[in-house]
């Protein structure tokens, strides 16, 4: 953990790409014994507010595509990388959407 750690915060400019990389590298290492999804998401979720970043939350109904995404990622990249950039799409929207809002008096 300390050696992903160190590599990550070697990176002069984070990409979402980057925070991906350590997303699948920190899920293999497993820290913990339960949780690691949610805490990964959450470290992804943070790094990306961080590095300004749209950051992004896998729904349910794309949970299937983040997980085989996860376990294709050594072999193919794009399936993680798709997934994440819809996630992306869809956040952006609905923070759009709650941007546009206005009270009536």
């Amino acid at each position: 953990m300390d050696e992903l750690l160190q590599k990550y915060k070697t990176l002069e400019k984070v990409s979402i790409k980057d925070i991906i990389w350590f997303h699948v590298a920190f899920e293999q290492i497993h820290p913990f014994g339960d949780g690691n999804g949610r805490i990964g998401r959450i470290i992804m979720f943070k790094e990306c507010l961080k590095n300004n970043i749209m950051p992004f939350i896998i729904l349910d109904q794309d949970k299937e595509y983040y997980l085989r995404g996860l376990k294709e990622y050594n072999r193919d990249k794009k399936y993680l990388i798709d997934t994440i950039m819809h996630s992306q799409d869809i956040y952006e929207d609905i923070a759009n959407q709650l941007l546009d809002f206005e009270i009536k008096e």
